[in-house]
């Protein structure tokens, strides 16, 4: 026999399995539940996650798994973030739309005295019940454009994914750039620290000058300053991913992982293939011209008159009980009106075509940009990460050991220090403009944030 006792067994096991479970009971005549058949069904760990999320409290702190991805990242944004569920709820909604337009008017009741003496000998009584109804398909017509808003919805929720997708990757190469630039700055004040060693070893043997001393604690004081304000930035930075995953500002975020994507972009007819196609800006675009010519076609079922069918039951005085029955049709005379709101749902559908061919030049052009700006900061990445950076490490090594030995001065070792800063904090630029020109990219082709 189905007990209480072996509902809450079930649903022990699917805890324990890492799965909610849902029970399913077939139901008696008289409302009571059946003892024979009860059916657990254990949701996959992603569509658990994906429904619990929709109940989460905003800002709960959740933890992240550490290293940290951007795929991660992405994934976790769109499972969370409020925008979304916003989004499905709208859609949701927008889906029980059809059947409200398509369905017919509610049916009246009518109870009438028809004659009432005035001796109160009697009455000629009845009881009408009436029901009107199109002669045409505009109740069709009104549903398939229902529910071609529906679809409509449905796309821009896609949308919104991509979108907060796109905002919270660009969060994570911000942190990732920030805490690069922390460690970055540490390794150069130890350098600066060690021209200041170099140059207080010659000002004490007498081979070299108090303000060598003094301009190289300089370089050590901007080096300290720009640390500290870089630790603020990065504050700031990890509230924003925090923030772009309905996160608590001020939770703790795990280390990132930092490689660099850089693999080739796909050539651009692949790419242009893919926007033209995946974009849920265009599918969007095209459920509103789907959703015009529905309009269209339900001005022009106004010209169409409405019927109206009333009957029922009937007393009169003189023949006594009876059945009563009237039909009428509307008659649509206002044509100037019937004409303008054809005319007025002809030109949306007008608009709604020059919107989407718009978009799709404009789509278009996006992908275009998106993928040479993903050439463009390849290339530069590359170029300082494999060329220039390692030149502008070998020359410290030499300038150090010859200002020691007197043969260089000290402004060929602080300026050889400032290249490496230079070309080191351009790296680190680079890689974030190369990471966010492939999120743009990913974007553009509504590929979301994953990794070609």
């Amino acid at each position: 026999m189905h007990t209480r006792h072996q509902d809450r067994a079930s649903h022990v096991l699917a805890r324990e399995a890492g799965r909610p479970a849902v029970v399913f009971a077939t139901m008696r005549p008289h409302g009571r539940l059946s003892c024979s058949v009860a059916v657990l069904v254990c949701l996959w760990p992603g569509v658990a996650e994906n429904a619990l999320a929709q109940h989460r409290t905003p800002g709960e702190t959740t933890q992240l798994p550490s290293p940290l991805h951007m795929e991660q990242v992405a994934r976790f944004a769109r499972a969370r973030r409020a925008e979304i569920i916003a989004a499905r709820f709208r859609a949701r909604a927008a889906a029980q739309r059809p059947a409200i337009v398509s369905a017919l008017e509610d049916p009246v009741v009518s109870p009438a005295v028809d004659h009432l003496p005035f001796m109160l000998d009697g009455a000629d009584v009845s009881l009408g019940i009436e029901q009107r109804f199109p002669l045409s398909g505009v109740l069709g017509n009104r549903r398939r454009a229902a529910e071609a808003d529906a679809e409509r919805l449905r796309a821009e929720t896609d949308r919104v994914g991509l979108d907060v997708e796109l905002d919270a990757v660009s969060a994570f190469l911000m942190v990732q750039e920030r805490r690069q630039m922390t460690a970055f700055l540490e390794q150069q004040l130890a350098l600066a620290r060690q021209f200041v060693t170099a140059a207080n070893a010659r000002y004490s043997s007498g081979t070299g000058a108090q303000p060598d001393v003094l301009r190289a604690e300089i370089e050590v004081s901007r080096l300290e300053g720009a640390l500290r304000s870089i630790n603020s930035e990065v504050h700031a930075a990890e509230a924003m991913l925090n923030t772009s995953l309905a996160r608590a500002a001020d939770a703790e975020l795990p280390p990132l992982e930092s490689a660099a994507m850089t693999t080739v972009p796909p050539e651009w007819t692949t790419v242009r293939e893919d926007a033209l196609h995946g974009r849920p800006e265009l599918s969007s675009g095209r459920a509103e011209i789907r959703k015009a010519e529905a309009e269209v076609t339900v001005m022009e079922s106004m010209y169409s008159p409405m019927a109206m069918v009333r009957t029922g039951p009937a007393y009169t005085m003189t023949s006594g009980a009876g059945w009563m029955l009237m039909v009428g049709v509307s008659v649509p005379i206002w044509r100037d009106r019937l004409d303008s709101g054809v005319r007025e749902a002809r030109a949306m559908l007008d608009m709604s075509r020059a919107d989407l061919s718009a978009m799709s030049r404009m789509i278009e052009g996006e992908a275009a940009t998106a993928r040479h700006r993903v050439l463009a900061s390849r290339a530069r990445y590359i170029a300082l990460r494999e060329e220039i950076v390692p030149r502008a490490r070998q020359v410290i090594e030499p300038s150090l050991a010859g200002y020691s030995s007197g043969t260089l001065p000290l402004v060929s070792v602080i300026e050889a220090g400032q290249t490496l800063w230079s070309v080191q904090a351009e790296l680190i630029s680079a890689e974030f403009e190369l990471g966010f020109a492939w999120a743009r990219l990913h974007r553009a082709i509504a590929k979301g944030a994953t990794r070609p």
